[in-house]
């Protein structure tokens, strides 16, 4: 049974027009294991048949250790995107980006292809300077409207910076983990496992606590 029916297909590839360049998606699954992988795998093969600029790869976090290793993914269901060019874009989506969440999934797939604002000068500049490793984990949950707010500045800051790396985490999905991290509130936003932070807020805000790591 279809996730999307023809009037949500219909509105999906509208959006999906709008994409200027390709874009590749992976999927890392391990779906005898895993109680999302199956509906993670449905939900993207049936988005990246809306759009001729969509492609899938699949593997498995056990079996393409190598693959898991080189894109820095350590469970699954994972998402990642990558541009036309085949370049990691150190966004990834850990666990089922629907709900609210699929508008952040649908803007990164967008902004990926080349749909994008212009940053301001100031905060690109900020962005830039950035040169330590940083690694935003950004718990969500998929019935919560400020989330995708909170995932789409730490994903925006991982595109301009090869130095960030930025998850989305449905914390439903990943309980142990949400409880170790004492998520009892969404969106919270854990930077190098030390920092952390309640909210979604502005990217500028964002760079200033990234600036004090």
């Amino acid at each position: 049974m279809a996730l999307f029916d023809e009037k949500i297909s219909n509105q999906l590839r509208n959006i999906l027009n709008q994409m200027k360049d390709n874009v590749k998606l992976v999927l890392f699954t391990q779906e005898i294991e895993c109680a999302t992988c199956k509906a993670a795998h449905q939900m993207v093969d049936e988005i990246v048949s809306l759009s001729s600029k969509l492609s899938l790869d699949v593997y498995n976090l056990v079996l393409d250790k190598e693959k898991a290793e080189h894109y820095k993914v350590d469970k699954v269901p994972a998402i990642l995107l990558l541009d036309k060019d085949g370049n990691d874009t150190r966004m990834k989506f850990y666990g089922i980006p629907g709900g609210y969440e699929i508008n952040s999934f649908l803007g990164a797939i967008l902004t990926v292809s080349g749909k994008r604002d212009v940053i301001p000068k100031e905060i690109g500049e900020r962005i830039a300077k950035i040169d330590k490793d940083i690694h935003l984990e950004v718990f969500v949950s998929l019935e919560c409207p400020h989330c995708p707010n909170a995932v789409m500045a730490a994903h925006l800051l991982a595109l301009e910076n090869p130095h960030i790396h930025a998850d989305m985490i449905e914390s439903a999905s990943f309980i142990p983990l949400s409880i170790a991290n004492n998520i009892s509130s969404v969106p919270k936003t854990i930077i190098n496992g030390k920092m952390d932070f309640i909210g979604a807020q502005p990217v500028d805000m964002m760079l200033d606590m990234l600036e004090k790591v």
